[in-house]
């Protein structure tokens, strides 16, 4: 308790104070920003705290961090302009519904479930400091094959009452996820002979043209406004509806943040396995399944509280291993190293204040993000009833330097303008696009771990008990919807007698 209070009085000192919302700041508008990226913009600023101390250092960065998820939504519910790959759950039932006139609805409810993931996250991140150790050496490569294979399974939920589409669309992701070179062999794959595709399909772009593109090409061709030019109601009065919503759903908001803080926990799975989990979770528990993708707020509630949970779950393995989960907690690692301290047994005793001053941080800085987020939701939503001929070169121009920015190749904003036209189809002839991701983010891991998997263990991997545990997990997520389904139908005929 001590170190907890000395955490938080140093955070509260006016140089790390000043740092943290300086780095809030930054962290606000490369949110907004579709595919810059929280990880990319970490390592932009690492070398600005050379010259600072510990807890100034993460103060900045991870006040700015933690931030880009939170803003992240904004862009994703108004626009359908994911801010970043993580973002992407968001935009299924956000932007439904900021297009029937709930914008302020979806944002009041996506931003206090962001906010209460990551208190969420940082409380699990502060009672795990004991009992790191165990939880995080008990996974190794046919875990997280399991887990990979779990989150596939979800395609079943994702794709609602289409599931031959959206197993069409999953293996087409998967056909997408093996360009690039062969991880085992070195061998080129689907690349013919253009050196761009050797090292495979960008996420990035693929995100923000699948979702952001296809919505702005469909705001072109409509010639109408994001939100319903019917849709009288400017005021924001639908935030206070989004913030009952949220606890309303408070079950919902726990679940989704637990399983944020887990999948962050597992190196290497990334926020947007974390998300699109957390989103089939909450469909196959929802009584009305049925919304999901056409503006349900338990979508919107479940993005969002996943969205930051995941970081604090990722800072475990960071600060207990120097293992990073992600590619954010990758650049912080560095930063580790710049203010002299080393991950592991120093920063869990005798560095102990500074590691809870992080935690401190993530919370603090959500705090703040989000008040000022509440006072700027008016003029943000207002711009959805801007004409689209007027707000589309501005949403284009948005699109093109997100994708370009991701690797700074010009390949890559051509990446996007396919996935955009290829979103649009999609959305015309109603074909999922979610299990496409899904498979596309998800098929990668999958070969690699499975490939290690073997290699180590041989096929006995597949009695350990963590992997048996995750099997079932499957079996019951496979089940689930046609059990539901098949109860509904036995209450419907027994109403009808």
């Amino acid at each position: 308790m001590t170190d907890a209070l000395n955490g938080l009085m140093q955070v509260l000192q006016p140089a790390p104070l000043a740092l943290m919302l300086l780095g809030v700041v930054i962290g606000f508008v490369v949110g907004i920003l579709p595919g810059l990226g929280g990880a990319v913009t970490l390592a932009l600023m690492l070398p600005f705290t050379y010259d600072m101390q510990p807890v100034e250092a993460f103060a900045f960065l991870l006040g700015m961090w933690v931030v880009t998820s939170t803003t992240g939504d904004i862009t994703s519910v108004l626009f359908g302009v994911p801010g970043e790959a993580t973002s992407a759950a968001t935009v299924l039932d956000g932007h439904p519904m900021t297009k029937r006139g709930e914008g302020g609805r979806a944002l009041g409810a996506v931003l206090l479930s962001s906010a209460l993931g990551a208190v969420f996250g940082a409380v699990v991140l502060a009672l795990s400091i004991p009992v790191i150790r165990p939880v995080v050496l008990a996974f190794g490569p046919p875990e997280f094959f399991a887990l990979t294979v779990l989150g596939l399974t979800f395609v079943v939920a994702l794709s609602g009452r289409t599931l031959l589409k959206g197993f069409v669309m999953a293996c087409f992701g998967l056909l997408v996820a093996l360009v690039g070179l062969d991880p085992q062999e070195g061998v080129p794959r689907y690349t013919f002979d253009l050196l761009y595709l050797w090292d495979g399909i960008g996420i990035v772009p693929l995100v923000v043209g699948l979702f952001g593109g296809a919505e702005v090409l469909q705001i072109m061709l409509s010639r109408r406004s994001i939100a319903r030019t019917d849709a009288t109601d400017t005021s924001l009065s639908g935030v206070g509806q989004g913030v009952r919503d949220v606890f309303q759903h408070w079950a919902l908001v726990i679940r989704s943040s637990a399983i944020g803080t887990g999948v962050g926990i597992v190196p290497g799975l990334g926020g947007t396995v974390a998300q699109f989990m957390a989103y089939g979770a909450a469909q196959q528990g929802s009584k009305n399944p049925e919304m999901f993708g056409k503006g349900s707020i338990e979508g919107v509630i479940a993005a969002g509280a996943v969205n930051n949970a995941k970081d604090s779950g990722s800072l475990i393995p960071t600060i207990g291993f120097g293992i990073p989960g992600g590619a954010g907690s990758a650049v912080l690692l560095s930063a580790f190293l710049i203010v002299g301290l080393n991950p592991g047994e120093e920063m869990l005793t005798t560095s102990l204040d500074v590691t809870f001053s992080m935690i401190w941080v993530t919370v603090l800085a959500n705090a703040v993000a989000v008040a000022a987020a509440f006072l700027l939701l008016k003029p943000l939503t207002r711009l959805t009833f801007v004409s689209g001929p007027l707000l589309v070169p501005f949403l284009l121009l948005l699109l093109a330097l997100g994708a370009y920015t991701a690797s700074n190749s010009f390949a890559d904003v051509l990446v996007m303008i396919g996935a955009a036209a290829v979103g649009v189809l999609c959305i015309r002839y109603d074909w999922p696009r979610v299990p496409f991701l899904l498979a596309v983010v998800l098929g990668s891991l999958a070969e690699r771990y499975l490939f290690l998997s073997h290699s180590l263990y041989g096929w006995s991997w597949l009695t350990r008990p963590i992997v048996l545990v995750i099997g079932v997990a499957m079996v019951v997520a496979v089940l689930a919807p046609t059990i539901r389904r098949l109860r509904h139908r036995q209450r419907t005929s027994e109403e009808t007698v």
